[in-house]
């Protein structure tokens, strides 16, 4: 018979210890073998965790970069370009590294564009920083060398910077593909998965923020815009809706499927009678008593659904479920009703329709109801994923781009290219400079840089 030879482990430099129940274990002595770093050559270490973040980041740089493909731990996979989602989905044990994930993260915040270039940028100069401490220089020098390089760059692109005009006469011009914004905001998704439906991207990232901009204040509120990702349907099949969109279906397959003139009741109570707040208990000993509570039920119920009348509402959109019993008497009374609306839907419908949130059927009159020209509910696709869509509502500022996609790795980096290029016009309505792409701005400052650090003495 053949024996099977097995090495033992060292343990030469281990000791045994026992737990509580007197079971042996062995403790690794390996404290030996960590060396701690100082000075410089903890400088040098943190330079080159960093760079290793970066070099991963570089090939996902521009038109001819390359996506990703990231696993989470539970298996999901997500294909990506953008530089914010992958460091936040990478796990760093160096804090340094950890550092860029926050520089990206900031970027995106601030910005919303230009997270990987940002990496890769910071990348190169601590590439250029290494080479310089390796002669000697100091890492305080170095640091205030990039301080005064960075303010020449800044001011140089100052001078460099092109004004770009956006009409704020007439909106529709900047949605021809000729205008200056709307080539700028195409710029953005030349990197990206949309690039097939190029204009089409860029016309809704345009026309969304115009929708919601304030001119006068040079400001964007991005409350107002959603963007809602459905599977089903290709890309092009993408839209901007005037309205807020809810992936929800009205309570009974009877209601009608569209409400004209929608005036709404937007409510956070529910329809059922009201239940004391302690512990209580109910003894029902006879049917007489029984009949008394479903007629109470009954008479709570219709009661509810008088003040809601009694308002003109036409349509109820409640924050909690109703039972049958309540959603047939909606039926009967010819009283659209939406249930189970989550809270952050609840106030996006509110500033679209310009309603109130009622917390009781008696606060309910004709002035808190909100309004919408059209409601609808939408079918998609074979899996008949269904939607409630408000178009034509009393805020005409509300906005949803609705983003139709063969599987969801596509829908999230769609949303992620759309939001980028809402960044991007946002950031023009602000500030409408720019500067040249190609590297064109990067040599500009290169060079001012360099004819700055010849007049340097020593």
């Amino acid at each position: 018979m053949a024996q099977q030879r097995m090495e033992m482990p060292d343990l030469s430099n281990a000791i045994v210890a026992q737990d509580e129940m007197g079971r042996p274990f062995i403790i690794v002595r390996d404290q030996g073998s960590k060396t701690r770093l100082h000075g410089i050559d903890a400088v040098k270490s943190h330079i080159l965790a960093a760079r290793a973040v970066s070099s991963i980041l570089k090939t996902s740089l521009g038109p001819r970069g390359l996506d990703k493909i990231l696993i989470s731990p539970d298996g999901e996979i997500n294909i990506t370009n953008d530089g914010a989602t992958i460091l936040s989905q990478m796990e760093l044990s160096n804090e340094i590294a950890k550092l860029l994930v926050e520089l990206s993260k900031s970027q995106d915040e601030e910005i919303g564009d230009g997270t990987t270039g940002v990496v890769v940028l910071a990348g190169a100069l601590l590439d250029k920083s290494y080479e310089l401490i390796e002669r000697g220089i100091h890492p305080i020098k170095i640091a205030n060398g990039y301080d005064k390089a960075s303010k020449i760059a800044v001011s140089n692109l100052e001078k460099i910077a092109d004004t770009i005009k956006i009409n704020t006469e007439n909106l529709e011009d900047n949605l021809n593909p000729d205008s200056e914004l709307f080539k700028s905001a195409k710029t953005s998704l030349g990197s990206k998965i949309v690039s097939k439906c190029h204009n089409q991207f860029t016309k809704m990232a345009v026309e969304t923020v115009l929708n919601v901009a304030d001119l006068e204040r040079k400001d964007v509120d991005f409350e107002l815009i959603k963007i809602e990702g459905k599977e089903g349907g290709a890309l092009s099949d993408s839209k901007i809706i005037r309205g807020v969109t809810i992936d929800k279906t009205f309570s009974h397959p009877q209601m009608p499927k569209v409400v004209h003139d929608a005036k709404i009741a937007i409510l956070t109570c529910p329809f059922e009678p009201p239940k004391p707040k302690t512990k209580h208990k109910l003894d029902i000993s006879s049917v007489e008593e029984f009949k008394n509570l479903q007629e109470y039920e009954q008479d709570k119920f219709k009661e509810m659904i008088k003040y809601v009348k009694d308002s003109g509402a036409n349509l109820v959109i409640c924050q909690w479920g109703f039972d049958d019993e309540a959603n047939h008497l909606l039926l009967q009374n010819e009283l659209p009703a939406v249930r189970w609306v989550g809270g952050s839907e609840i106030e996006m419908i509110a500033i679209a329709t310009g309603g109130r949130i009622v917390p009781r059927f008696e606060d309910l009159d004709a002035s808190k109801l909100g309004y919408a020209g059209k409601v609808t509910e939408v079918e998609f696709g074979t899996t008949r994923d269904h939607m409630l869509v408000l178009e034509d509502c009393a805020n005409k500022k509300a906005v949803t781009a609705l983003i139709r996609g063969s599987n969801k790795m596509l829908i999230d980096e769609s949303t992620r290219a759309l939001h980028d290029s809402l960044c991007v016009v946002r950031n023009l309505i602000r500030d409408d400079r720019v500067v040249y792409g190609g590297g064109a701005a990067e040599i500009s400052c290169s060079l001012a840089v360099q004819e700055e650090a010849d007049k340097q003495k020593e």
